[in-house]
């Protein structure tokens, strides 16, 4: 080890910084690893420790040499590395590979190696350091933004002011994972011509978030194509109500697809002339979206049946299957998962649940609801999807009220269990009971 003092320390600070780089406790050798004021070839010995946890903080320190900060690049403990990319990314906008200077063309050198490194954390770790720079390179924004793993691309897809329309553009027509142009998506202040090129995409998900960043400018045309494509996809349908600017004739056309709540909420939007707001406001919607064909049975994404049942079985065994989560549930159009939550929570086999969407039964899926614990809310929500019935077969009751009495909604339940046969055996008996739907 050199003998040459550092000249912010004392001699005998040096010394006994010495003895601690060669012999020293573990925490003792971190401590010294982590001053500002250390000896750049002390750190550079340090560099090489036999405990990552030292390497850690040599790789941190911002007085660690150029030489050892290129050692530590090739360390074999990922947490080093990771280390060390934070801190030269910081430097990302000083650097220049062609500079005169031997030691920042080495620390630039350094910087290119841990773009490139196996480990995505290392090259994630860049990407949120440089992510809104200004002045960072380039190339090294280009280089994260195709980078495959979103972790990496899509804090600089998101936030990056150095990538152009041009390069955004490239990106989203290259077909990449739908997380990245998501993430394009959700850019704050995203132009017309970038959101077009997602707005024709098939990435429904990139789409949605499209439509949720309040800030893209989006053409009233696209918006206009992306309605007429808005029955096929009810996750478009709230974002699509809340856009800051709808024109009228957007308000109509949403109206005639979007769920009964959702019309509600375009009747009460402040930038709707009088007319159509009164119109909203009068408007029935004859399917309501959340049981309208937007969901169709034979949708691949939706679970199968015993898959939504084992789902929500999940849910109620970490306390999780609360009204929240059947009306998010509703508003995303999941029958399947719908029915199975309804029986999940009410402790009811599935067919029972199945066998009042069958009948279209409103007082057996409202009964259901009440057993379940849920609200009336919930069970006109349920109603609609399950039951597909129009607003004016939905059976409702003042707040906190139920439209059946409890003796009627215990029948009910008790005829949703009975099995086919049984019921077939006994219609005389059945017709003797409120009716079932």
């Amino acid at each position: 080890m050199s003998t040459i003092r550092h000249p912010l320390m004392r001699a005998a600070d040096y010394e006994e910084a010495k003895r601690i780089a060669r012999s020293g406790t573990l925490a003792e050798r971190a401590a010294l690893a982590r001053r500002g004021d250390m000896a750049p070839e002390l750190l550079f010995y340090l560099a090489a420790d036999r405990e990552s946890d030292v390497r850690v903080a040599v790789a941190a320190n911002g007085r660690t040499p150029p030489q050892a900060d290129r050692l530590l690049a090739d360390d074999a403990d990922e947490r080093v590395r990771v280390a060390l990319a934070r801190k030269i990314a910081m430097l990302a906008p000083q650097l220049d590979p062609t500079s005169q200077d031997r030691l920042q063309r080495l620390t630039a050198e350094t910087l290119t190696r841990l773009v490139k490194d196996t480990a995505v954390q290392v090259r994630a770790a860049i990407a949120d350091v440089v992510k809104d720079m200004p002045d960072a390179p380039r190339d090294l924004i280009l280089a994260l933004a195709h980078d495959t793993e979103i972790p990496v691309a899509g804090p600089v897809l998101e936030l990056s002011p150095l990538l152009s329309t041009e390069d955004l553009l490239a990106l989203v027509h290259a077909q990449p994972g739908a997380e990245t142009i998501g993430a394009i998506a959700r850019r704050p202040h995203l132009n017309e011509t970038v959101s077009d090129a997602i707005a024709r995409t098939a990435n429904s998900p990139a789409i949605t978030a499209l439509l949720r960043n309040t800030s893209a400018q989006i053409r009233e045309t696209t918006l206009d194509a992306l309605i007429a494509r808005a029955s096929d996809h009810v996750e478009w349908h709230e974002p699509l109500v809340r856009r800051p600017h709808l024109s009228a004739r957007a308000a109509r056309a949403l109206a005639a697809i979007v769920a009964e709540h959702l019309v509600q909420a375009l009747s009460t939007r402040p930038d709707l002339d009088p007319a159509t707001a009164e119109f909203l406001r009068r408007q029935v919607v004859k399917q309501v979206a959340w049981g309208s064909p937007s969901v169709p049975a034979h949708r691949s994404d939706l679970p199968l049946p015993a898959d939504a049942f084992a789902a929500a079985g999940e849910l109620k065994a970490r306390g999780r299957l609360t009204e929240a989560h059947l009306l998010a549930a509703v508003d995303r159009g999941e029958v399947r998962m719908v029915a199975a939550m309804l029986a999940r929570a009410a402790d009811v086999a599935l067919s029972v649940v199945e066998r009042a969407a069958n009948l279209r039964s409103a007082k057996g899926l409202v009964a259901l609801c009440w057993k379940a614990g849920f609200s009336m809310r919930a069970a006109a929500s349920v109603q609609a999807l399950l039951g597909r019935l129009p607003p004016d077969a939905i059976l409702t009751a003042a707040p906190g009220a139920w439209p059946l009495t409890e003796e009627e909604m215990r029948w009910h339940l008790g005829f949703l269990a009975r099995d086919g046969a049984a019921t077939q055996r006994a219609p005389a008996a059945a017709a003797a009971q409120p009716a079932a739907g």
